[in-house]
């Protein structure tokens, strides 16, 4: 059997990371205070990332607005520092919606694309005048039930989805087609209409995937909704164009490139496994046959954050950039990322708890900590993490599968071997990069009754220091 090198993925660190992982017995008296894992997380990372797309906006000259996507973290901070920052959140709950009017959020600031609405949260929304981005008919008719009830109206905008691209239509189970929404609108959003307490102000869409061609057509065939929707009297006054935009996680193309190659060839049985028992990680094998790509997001790219709204704002729509044409018309262009807003803002933290070889000769390496919470849609989160042990040992290398506290067969933290300068030892400690977006928090769970873990929000003055998220929520409403 051939013994090739594990494929490194090497991910890009901020200073920030390498300064507090460098001083370990600050991170250790916070694992003893806090338990393993723990969630550190820097808001100055958190504004960078608002002003790389502020400044994107303000480069093409358009009005403009930046939603945090809420959903990918569940931290109250975040929210605070977007309303310090100057931007707005993008609310998927009852309780997100509470969290930024607790926070003094304007309801400007605040956007509802939550996928289920129900009364409770219509109602509170309506109370506070925040507004709705409408998804459906039943939608509608709740939410003026509720308007003629409290005899109020509120600002609304519709979500939109089955744009074409390449002739076909692309699915989404959001939103109101592309090709009905212009007649529901015009026939009822009007003082003589079914809906005639909603005030339009604008358009929303979606997009599944990454693909910039996708939200150009998108972004284009939305501004011909506006153009009709004026023609019948009702003006647009913003398009979002929702999430979805990429980052680049890793420092290498090649490196990517290289695991993409090595995960394919260790499928025959003269390769060594680089993931656990050479899992395809959603590739399928038939017949000696590989079908389809890794089900991961794509963790290397060169065109990402504002560069990405950049490809999409200088598409062209008759001859003319997208940008031009929301100048023209006076529209302002809203964003909502997550992921990309969180882009080297956190850390996840967990000790080592035990080391063993199983019944086929793998080394594994048990975390104080479970796959949820370091997990999302992606088949496996790819990058290589920090090893932080506690002591220089002379030792060779070796090559280990981080496994965690459920008791599954399947309770892998990363499906990915992962070379180490040496062998762990209980209470070394692993230092898992970029999990703000999504990894911590959007499949985190409490089975087994552990506790879930604990988010520091982490600022240096001459020492490093951390504040529970709870706690800074508290003091700072202060």
């Amino acid at each position: 059997m051939s013994t090739p090198k594990i494929p490194k993925l090497t991910p890009i660190i901020q200073p920030w990371i390498k300064d507090l992982t460098s001083n370990l017995n600050q991170v250790n008296s916070w694992i003893d205070k806090y338990g393993s894992p723990i969630n550190l997380l820097n808001l100055d990372s958190f504004n960078q990332n608002f002003r790389r797309y502020d400044g994107i906006f303000k480069e093409y000259d358009l009005k403009s607005s930046v939603f945090f996507a809420r959903k990918a973290n569940k931290c109250k901070s975040f929210v605070l520092a977007a309303k310090e920052f100057g931007f707005g959140v993008d609310t998927a709950s009852l309780n997100e919606i509470k969290d930024c009017i607790n926070a003094g959020l304007a309801p400007e600031k605040i956007t509802i694309t939550a996928a289920v609405k129900n009364r409770e949260l219509l109602s509170y929304a309506v109370a506070h005048q925040i507004p709705i981005i409408l998804d459906n008919k039943d939608e509608c008719e709740l939410l003026h039930q509720i308007l003629i009830e409290v005899n109020k109206t509120i600002r609304v905008g519709f979500r939109m989805s089955g744009f074409w691209h390449n002739g076909e239509k692309l699915y989404s189970r959001f939103g109101f087609d592309v090709d009905d929404v212009v007649d529901f609108i015009s026939e009822n959003i009007t003082k003589a209409g079914k809906y005639n307490r909603f005030k339009y102000h604008g358009l929303h869409f979606h997009l599944n995937g990454y693909c910039t061609e996708q939200r150009i057509h998108g972004l284009s065939q939305t501004l011909d909704v506006a153009d009709a929707l004026s023609n019948l009297g009702l003006e647009t006054t913003f398009i979002d164009i929702g999430g979805g935009i990429l980052m680049n996680y890793l420092a290498s193309s090649s490196e990517w490139e290289t695991f993409h190659k090595s995960l394919k060839e260790s499928i025959n049985p003269d390769k060594k496994e680089i993931t656990f028992q050479k899992d395809l990680l959603g590739i399928i094998h038939v017949d000696g046959k590989l079908i389809g790509e890794p089900k991961v997001y794509p963790y290397f790219n060169e065109l990402y954050q504002e560069r990405f709204v950049e490809k999409i704002l200088t598409g062209i729509k008759d001859g003319i950039p997208l940008y031009k044409h929301l100048i023209q018309r006076n529209i302002e262009i809203r964003i909502e990322p997550g992921r990309s807003l969180l882009d080297q803002t956190g850390i996840t933290i967990a000790q080592v708890a035990f080391r063993k070889w199983d019944s086929q000769g793998r080394l594994l390496v048990g975390l104080e900590m479970n796959r949820t919470q370091l997990f999302s849609s992606s088949a496996d989160f790819l990058l290589d993490p920090i090893f932080l042990p506690q002591n220089k040992i002379a030792d060779a290398p070796c090559e280990v599968y981080f496994v965690g506290a459920y008791c599954l067969e399947q309770e892998l933290i990363l499906k990915r071997k992962i070379g180490l300068s040496q062998h762990p030892q209980v209470g070394d400690l692993v230092c898992f990069v970029n999990t703000a977006g999504y990894m911590m928090h959007f499949y985190e769970s409490e089975a087994h009754l552990f506790d879930l873990a604990q988010n520091l929000i982490v600022e240096k003055k001459d020492t490093w220091e951390a504040i529970p998220d709870e706690e800074y929520w508290i003091n700072c409403r202060k």
